[in-house]
Parts: C-alpha cells; sequence; structure tokens
C-alpha cells in the first residue's frame, strides 16, 4: 500500500498566529529583558543602521582680564556612534498532532517561550557577551572590568557600603561623571538587600510587591536577573551604571513565517526534522534589534571613564 505524504499547507496554519500576536511578542521582550527595560529606547529604526553623535571634546569657556581683553576660542567635536540591527531568531517545530488537538492552545504554550527567549539572547550578548554579534559594543561586564571599575563584595561593612557608600560601585560611576540611574542584579543578592537601611533605620530598598511599586534600591530602579542563567557570578554579583548611556533600537520587523515543507538542520548539518515527511510544522520567528553604549568625554571622567561599574565577587569566594 502506497502512503501519500501529508502537507499542511501555508494557508491553513497561518490562522493560527494572527497579525497581532507578532505586535504583541514585539512589545512583551522588552519587558523580559533586563537591558531592555533598562536601557533607553531609540525611536524605531527605518533601515538597518541608525547614527547618533556622541561628544568627544567639550567647550572652554573663560573670564575676561579687562576691559579691551582678547577673548578665546573653543571647539567641540563630536563621534559618530552607530546603532547596526541585527537579527534574533528561533524555530520551533510543532507536531501536527499538536494543532490537531482543539483543547490546547498553542500559543499560550509558545509565546512566554518565545518571549524569554529573546531577552535572554540580548541580556547575554549586551551584559556579558555571549553570542554578541560584531556590531554591538564590547560587553559590559567585560569593559568595566578591564576599566578597573569594580568593588570586591566585603569591601565595606556590609553590602549597602560595597554599592553606595565611600568607595563603593555607585562611586566609580560618578566618578567617571555619571550618574546611576538604575541597577542590574544576581537574584541570589535580594535576601541580602531586604533589610537595608540608613543611619536614620529608614528602608533603603523598596521590594516590588505590586506593579506600582517596583523594586528600587536607593530610590533607583532594580531589576533582577529574573530569566537565571545570565550572570555569570564569577564575575559579576551587580551592575550600577547611567543605563541612559546604553540605548537601542527595533527595526520593526518581529515576523512570524510557518513552515510547512522545510528541512530543519542540527548545527553540524544532520537532519534534525523533516517537516513534510514527518507531520510537522515549525513555526520561525525574528527579530532585528540595534544596541549601543554611548561613553561621552566629560569634565571630570577622564581618558578611563566608563557610565558602568560592577560588585563582583570577593578574590577569595
Amino acid at each position: 500500500m502506497t502512503l501519500d505524504a501529508k502537507i499542511i499547507s501555508r494557508s491553513s496554519a497561518e490562522a493560527l498566529i494572527p497579525t497581532e500576536i507578532s505586535s504583541e511578542i514585539i512589545k512583551e521582550v522588552p519587558k523580559s529583558s533586563a537591558a531592555l527595560s533598562l536601557f533607553k529606547q531609540l525611536p524605531n529604526m527605518s533601515a538597518k543602521q541608525k547614527t547618533l553623535p556622541v561628544a568627544s571634546t567639550l567647550p572652554s569657556a573663560y573670564f575676561l582680564n579687562g576691559d579691551t581683553d582678547t577673548k578665546k576660542t573653543t571647539n567641540a567635536e563630536w563621534d559618530k556612534l552607530t546603532l547596526t540591527a541585527e537579527e534574533i531568531a528561533v524555530i520551533v517545530p510543532i507536531p501536527e498532532a499538536v494543532l490537531d488537538d482543539s483543547s490546547y492552545s498553542l500559543w499560550d504554550e509558545i509565546k512566554p517561550q518565545i518571549v524569554e527567549a529573546f531577552g535572554l539572547a540580548i541580556d547575554e550578548a549586551v551584559f556579558f557577551g555571549t553570542n554578541k554579534p560584531s556590531t554591538y559594543p564590547d560587553a559590559i561586564v567585560s569593559t568595566a572590568i578591564a576599566k578597573n571599575a569594580t568593588v570586591e563584595a566585603g569591601t565595606n561593612e556590609d553590602i549597602a557600603g560595597d554599592i553606595i557608600g565611600e568607595g563603593g560601585v555607585m562611586e566609580l560611576v560618578e566618578k567617571s561623571g555619571f550618574r546611576v540611574t538604575g541597577f542590574y542584579a544576581d537574584r541570589t543578592l535580594e535576601a541580602k538587600f531586604r533589610n537595608l537601611r540608613d543611619k536614620n533605620n529608614q528602608l533603603l530598598y523598596t521590594p516590588g510587591l505590586t506593579s506600582e511599586t517596583p523594586v528600587s534600591l536607593v530610590g533607583r530602579p532594580l531589576v533582577y536577573d529574573e530569566i537565571g542563567g545570565v550572570f555569570d557570578t564569577s564575575k559579576a554579583l551587580l551592575i550600577a551604571g547611567d543605563f541612559t548611556k546604553a540605548v537601542y533600537s527595533i527595526r520593526q520587523d518581529l515576523t512570524y513565517k510557518i513552515l510547512d515543507q522545510a528541512i530543519i538542520q542540527n548545527t553540524d548539518g544532520t537532519i534534525a526534522y523533516n517537516l513534510a515527511q514527518q507531520d510537522m510544522v515549525a513555526l520561525r520567528c525574528v527579530m532585528r534589534i540595534g544596541v549601543q553604549i554611548a561613553n561621552p568625554v566629560t569634565r571630570t571622567g577622564g581618558t578611563n571613564r566608563y557610565p558602568f561599574a560592577l560588585l563582583v565577587p570577593a578574590a577569595d569566594s
């Protein structure tokens, strides 16, 4: 007996993923990514690249010595910072049997996983350099370490001193001429933060008990690694910085496509799935986003300035 190959047509499967779901994903990804929730969002990109001016030389002004003193000149210079839209993608193979199960909500199950996967990829790349595109800036953690913008845990009397005290992480950012606008921390620090108080016994840490009261430390937003696995705690426990200097722009082309006759290969070239022969379809999701970190010249920062600093583990830990 001859068995006919089964094919799920594009037109029949397309209805499973309405257009508004694609728009919803692009709205949810910034919530899932710590980087995108803290970074400054620029207008969406209309092309593959977007450029921004960044101050490289600041102007000076002078008092005159008497009524006839000659006025001096000054100049200002800018460097060009380029954001390049890089692609993030994932393919989700789906057995036909799952699609045929009318009691199973496909998108309720898959959408959160796609959002989380996109957020994880972005955070790992920008903070720790994992699978970072070459057009993205050097990872925040490795750059801060190279610039000695680090404080070892246990340097001061408690973790509050390590972060907000004299010689703490915040001061390193401030000495570079920037202002700390937020924190990104490994989840294990939450237990250490809960009872932090100032000399007047006022809480320094505000837990996010509701959506109206987000987590904050000394009045600045604090985001944890909610996904888990982003932080390499052998390198950093907390990142403090001027997140207005970290920017991103989304190229508005987050798309989905139903594959119904494709062959999906493993990285070694072997076939993982033959969709047509295995009664499967695959959902391909693609997003393109550009990220950059500005390090403009400041009056006090010097050449070693950087808008981020780290709380790192103690050397003997």
